[in-house]
């Protein structure tokens, strides 16, 4: 685990905790801090952040992805009630095969809404293709073995 409490220089998710690059806030407490995306997937796409540096999560401590996730689940009301959302994905890419961008780990908070002009995400696979169930079934035996 690298040192979550030093904010990384070339890191601008520390620097906009710290105040130095610029960002939409929405919500801020003692661990998180949220912001606007700037990229947004749909109406009211923001990330929440924990305050202390850590790259992904599997770097995080845990007091802080618990403090996070939470400060995500009540700002995803906020967006229902403010934005008129009827869903919400939660997402957290962690590694660049997985889309992970900025190595600061983040919760995205992605709005969802039935009007397509109001949000433009879309599933990266197709639902409803089975795997193979003895596949499956040896996955599940590999991880729980790894655990």
């Amino acid at each position: 685990m690298s040192d979550q409490a030093a904010p990384s220089e070339d890191c601008v998710f520390c620097g906009i905790v710290a105040g130095v690059v610029p960002c939409a806030k929405v919500a801020e407490d003692e661990t998180t801090f949220a912001f606007m995306d700037i990229d947004p997937g749909s109406d009211g796409h923001l990330l929440v952040i924990p305050k202390r540096h850590s790259a992904d999560l599997f770097d995080i401590p845990a007091e802080d992805l618990a403090a996070t996730v939470l400060a995500a689940r009540r700002i995803a009301g906020g967006v229902r009630a403010a934005l008129g959302a009827v869903g919400v994905n939660l997402l957290n890419c962690s590694g660049p095969e997985s889309w992970q961008t900025v190595f600061h780990f983040h919760l995205h908070v992605i709005p969802r809404y039935r009007d397509r002009s109001r949000d433009r995400m879309t599933l990266p696979f197709a639902p409803g293709r089975p795997a193979d169930a003895d596949a499956i079934a040896e996955r599940a035996r590999a991880v729980a073995a790894a655990l």
